[in-house]
């Protein structure tokens, strides 16, 4: 009985730590493990009045809420890639929740909006076009990325996956706007949002090049002695590049009508106008999107067709030939047969005749045939 009472004295305070917030794994937080002491975190600062704190470098992230929770401000923490291990520690330290904490390491989620408490969950798929010197069946023409952003009234976590859809410049452009940057957290997400629908129309421009060539390659006269047409193959995976394109863009559009439209608590009344402006960009590009995607595939079945012609004309030529082929060929058939008593097999003429029947009925078959568009 001793042994059972040990053992609910040691159970019961542990049940009651982790029923204490729900929004932390109870088996994930080390309370003496420091955050910050993740190497995913790439940036870290306080921000007071829109200006950076001076002298602070990159913080931790417990050190940049202490500074908040002292003097106001916002902080704002930028990660690349965390592992579980390393997520955990900031995503209790900030009570989020473990849904959006999910999300946010796993990756490979489809852009949008999210709301926890006091807390907006955003996920944004960052696009990178990748240059090549010639567009082939292989070529890679998109890049994909994510960015994720926690947004809460005093602190913004971004969360980025990919090579590509780095922050740094951004940071600095909101830094040397101290008056924007005043508004707080929401001016951050507004500035994210702005920067990836601004890639979304570079590499828009970019993809509208490489469909303007796969054009007019198709619909360009053939060389001399090559074959009309452009390679399918490059149809296609510009083509599947472009549906990747589209599930960045397209899935966005409701979050950003959520932002620009419906009051929240966490968004600046004045920041929520600057997210119309954005809304409006993702608009043309999505327009853009399905422009390319039907583009390419009346590219397609104009390149198919294209080909089934020119097969066509080869069997017309292939049947031409075999057409005149059968004169001499039906010809000497018959005085190949070997009879006794055959039509001027004793005439001395016999043989030039049957030559120049044969050329001349071949010759008549060509001509009419050539004037018809067969040869």
């Amino acid at each position: 009985m001793s042994m059972i009472r040990d053992l609910r004295a040691v159970v019961r305070p542990s049940l009651r730590k982790r029923s204490a917030s729900p929004y932390q794994p109870y088996n994930a937080y080390d309370p003496t493990r420091d955050p910050s002491a993740s190497t995913a975190v790439v940036d870290c600062a306080v921000y007071r009045d829109g200006r950076r704190m001076e002298g602070e470098g990159c913080l931790t992230p417990r050190e940049a809420m202490r500074r908040v929770r002292e003097g106001g401000g916002f902080a704002w923490i930028g990660l690349h890639e965390p592992t579980e291990a390393e997520f955990a520690g900031i995503a209790a330290e900030f009570g989020l929740h473990p849904l959006a904490v999910e999300d946010a390491v796993h990756a490979h989620q489809r852009p949008k909006l999210e709301r926890y408490d006091d807390t907006l969950f955003t996920v944004f798929k960052t696009i990178h076009y990748v240059d090549h010197a010639e567009l082939t069946a292989t070529s890679e023409v998109v890049e994909t990325g994510e960015l994720m952003c926690f947004t809460g009234r005093d602190f913004v976590i971004t969360v980025r996956h990919g090579g590509q859809g780095s922050l740094r410049n951004l940071r600095h452009r909101l830094e040397a706007d101290p008056e924007l940057l005043a508004k707080g957290p929401s001016a951050v997400l507004h500035a994210i949002a702005d920067h990836v629908v601004d890639g979304y129309i570079a590499v828009a421009d970019a993809v509208e090049i490489d469909i303007d060539q796969i054009e007019i390659d198709v619909f360009s006269p053939p060389a001399k002695g090559g074959t009309r047409g452009t390679d399918t193959g490059r149809i296609y995976q510009l083509k599947r590049e472009v549906l990747e394109f589209k599930r960045a863009v397209t899935p966005l559009a409701r979050p950003l009508q959520l932002l620009s439209e419906r009051p929240m608590r966490l968004v600046d009344p004045d920041i929520q106008k600057y997210f119309r402006d954005v809304a409006d960009h993702l608009a043309r590009v999505q327009e853009q999107v399905v422009g390319f995607d039907e583009l390419l595939n009346s590219i397609l079945q104009a390149n198919l067709a294209q080909a089934t012609v020119a097969q066509n004309e080869d069997m017309r030529k292939i049947t031409s030939w075999a057409a005149i082929i059968a004169v001499p060929t039906a010809v000497c058939g018959v005085y190949g047969m070997n009879f006794a008593y055959m039509p001027e097999l004793q005439w001395k003429y016999g043989y030039p005749m049957v030559l120049t029947a044969i050329i001349g009925a071949c010759f008549v078959i060509h001509r009419t045939l050539k004037r018809n568009g067969w040869l």
